[in-house]
């Protein structure tokens, strides 16, 4: 997804700032940072803490990093220019959510199904493959159009997540795959979802984990001119979905966290590489703090909830 054109006339986020200072500093402390909090509380010995503080003096006086200004993009805009290759390569976050969801999604009865935020209809092309009546939503008109060629059986309409073209009372299962990350408050996108719910019906929940967001883990997207740009990430925390969605009448079914592997020793380099790829990059500049970081860390949450048949 790094790298893809945007339009400089997007309409900017009013939740965050405008602009954003990444220095590959502030990112490189942050995980050493981490990692001596991970050696302090015993997880590693005196060597590894040794080495962390050396190389944090280290980064200190390596004048050729410098910072850069980035634009805080709304989703729809940056998702309009990566409707084309979103599927291809395959984004990474999929590996993580997908096998949980499809488990979810399995066992459920046939029924009308609405994807949420469909994009370019990864779920409702699952979901007709099930048997179920599917509705794909999305702001992105590109994203539509793709969708549309995937899953001609679907019927897709444009809308917002807190505005959902859909009828009271009208589906069965609702799926809303990465895409909470970027909405600033959750209460009115869960209300919706209730909403269209019908009482027992099922909603089907991914989304970026917060610790993930606080890694700087969130999409970039580069203007025609070279402007830089990323999407805001806003790091909801698992109280922050059960305070939305428990007093609407939700029930807690599941919740996953899937985690990342071990992560193998990578050799080290002092090419912090294009703006576009941080902060992944960035990592080879620090290698050690930032197995020790992103070993074991969870990378996505999912969520299932059912509507309690009085709400």
């Amino acid at each position: 997804m790094a790298g893809k054109t945007v339009d400089r006339n997007h309409i900017r986020s009013t939740s965050v700032p405008v602009m954003a200072y990444e220095h590959p500093l502030a990112y490189l402390i942050g995980l050493e940072g981490i990692a001596l909090l991970r050696a302090f509380n015993g997880e590693y010995d005196r060597e590894f803490a040794e080495a962390r503080i050396a190389e944090v003096r280290r980064l200190l006086d390596d004048e050729s990093l410098t910072g850069v200004q980035v634009e805080r993009v709304r989703a729809d805009e940056a998702y309009r220019v990566w409707a084309p290759s979103y599927d291809e390569p395959r984004n990474g976050l999929f590996d993580f959510e997908e096998p949980v969801v499809r488990e979810i999604l399995d066992g459920q009865a046939k029924g009308v199904a609405l994807d949420a935020a469909c994009g370019t209809g990864r779920y409702a092309e699952y979901l007709v493959e099930q048997g179920h009546e599917v509705v794909g939503v999305d702001g992105s008109p590109e994203m539509l159009e793709r969708a549309r060629i995937r899953v001609p059986s679907a019927d897709f309409r444009a809308g917002d997540l807190n505005r959902l073209p859909v009828d009271d009372d009208a589906v069965d299962i609702v799926v809303c795959s990465l895409a909470l990350t970027h909405v600033p408050d959750l209460g009115p996108v869960m209300a919706e979802f209730a909403r269209v719910l019908r009482p027992g019906g099922h909603l089907v929940i991914s989304d970026s984990h917060c610790e993930s967001v606080s890694l700087a883990a969130v999409p970039t997207v580069i203007g025609p001119d070279g402007t830089r740009g990323r999407l805001p990430g806003y790091r909801h925390l698992a109280g922050d979905y059960l305070r939305a969605a428990l007093p609407l009448g939700f029930q807690v079914l599941r919740c996953e966290e899937p985690r990342l592997p071990e992560v193998p020793q990578q050799p080290a380099s002092d090419d912090p590489g294009p703006w576009e790829l941080w902060p992944w990059t960035l990592n080879r500049l620090v290698p050690e703090a930032a197995r020790a970081v992103n070993t074991g860390r969870p990378v996505t949450i999912i969520w299932h909830f059912r509507l309690g048949a009085d709400s």
